[in-house]
């Protein structure tokens, strides 16, 4: 079983406030910055996310999808709405699949929910974006490496205390072979001085 996660873009932009903000400067920087969150969330959730963008206002749109890294964005076609998208596809994968849909809008709501889907508002959709991001950070921290030595991360502490030890034992070798041959170079040193005098 699949797991979709179905957004309604234009929804999700005007919800979140610092994608509302872009917006009124540049819809196409708002729609770039949605897509970019989205396809990290995905990489961290697993969902195969539908990104859906009305362009029913577009006089002869034929509508497009496109594949942005890894989600699915769709432009709906002249005179389809992306709510007439979400609820044709909800009704179609739910069938067989986990359907999610991300919006504020009620009325879609109550739709999306009479055909089996999950609904989840645009501010539980960016509280769950922060978690997910959230949750990678501290398990990044929880197994940051010590220092530059990504192997230390990853032993358990009798096994560091031994290659510890083993390479103090080494550095201490080295230490004593380096003293053996200054001593070394210094005789020769001093006796090819005193064959000289």
């Amino acid at each position: 079983m699949t797991r979709y996660l179905l957004v309604d873009g234009y929804n999700i932009i005007f919800s979140w406030k610092h994608l509302a903000k872009i917006a009124k400067d540049s819809f196409d920087l708002a729609r770039h910055k949605l897509c970019n969150t989205l396809c990290d969330y995905q990489g961290l959730t697993g969902q195969k996310i539908i990104l859906v963008f009305d362009a029913h206002m577009v006089e002869g749109g034929t509508g497009s999808k496109e594949e942005y890294n890894n989600i699915t964005v769709i432009f709906t076609k002249e005179a389809e709405t992306a709510d007439h998208y979400i609820e044709q596809q909800t009704w179609r994968l739910t069938q067989r699949d986990e359907v999610t849909v991300a919006t504020s809008d009620k009325l879609e709501q109550m739709i999306i929910l009479s055909h089996g889907a999950i609904r989840m508002s645009a501010s539980d959709l960016q509280e769950s974006v922060r978690a997910a991001k959230s949750g990678i950070n501290s398990r990044y921290l929880e197994n940051k490496p010590v220092k530059n030595n990504p192997l230390a991360g990853l032993l358990d502490a009798e096994t560091a205390k031994k290659l510890d030890d083993l390479r103090y034992e080494q550095k201490k070798d080295k230490n004593n072979e380096k003293d053996k041959n200054n001593k070394i170079i210094e005789k020769q040193t001093n006796s090819k001085k005193d064959n000289k005098t």
